[in-house]
């Protein structure tokens, strides 16, 4: 019984996540390279980056933690991880893997989930100060994090 609670409070939250992640790429769909490429006034990166950056971190939060593989590469991992900033040129070629990139990583993890691979899980403490303590928790406070950087793209938009 304590399953069916525990993987019915999961869908909410796989449903957050995958409903944020519709939004970023309704914005990745329309804005143009230039708008998704530009560090605006005030900022520290691009929308290009913050959505990246969404993706990156659910995967290091997510997978890295549980010492499992993630579905992105090192080189992804360390230009947009916490703490990186934009370097590299954008082009539509990495727009098109990035959208792709919101969905896949999200079912893969939802599949993942569901077939309980997550069996170890590596205790973290955020910028927040609580604690992550297992992939349950992980995968709530990542949708906190990805509400943050909604947060900061709405935000962008504007300027």
């Amino acid at each position: 019984m304590y399953f069916y609670f525990k993987f019915e409070a999961m869908d909410y939250t796989f449903d957050i996540t995958l409903k944020t992640r519709a939004i970023f790429f309704e914005v990745l769909e329309n804005l143009s390279l230039e708008k998704l490429t530009t560090i605006p006034n005030g900022f520290s990166n691009t929308i290009f980056w913050n959505i990246k950056h969404v993706v990156i971190t659910q995967q290091l939060l997510i997978y890295g933690l549980s010492g499992l593989p993630l579905a992105v590469s090192e080189a992804e991992t360390q230009e947009y991880r916490k703490g990186s900033k934009p370097l590299s040129t954008i082009t539509s070629e990495d727009i098109q893997l990035l959208k792709k990139q919101l969905f896949s990583t999200l079912e893969q993890t939802k599949r993942d989930y569901t077939k309980h691979l997550f069996k170890t899980y590596s205790e973290y403490t955020v910028s927040t100060k609580s604690t992550l303590k297992n992939i349950e928790d992980a995968l709530e406070f990542n949708n906190f994090h990805e509400g943050i950087h909604l947060g900061y793209i709405l935000a962008m938009k504007k300027v």
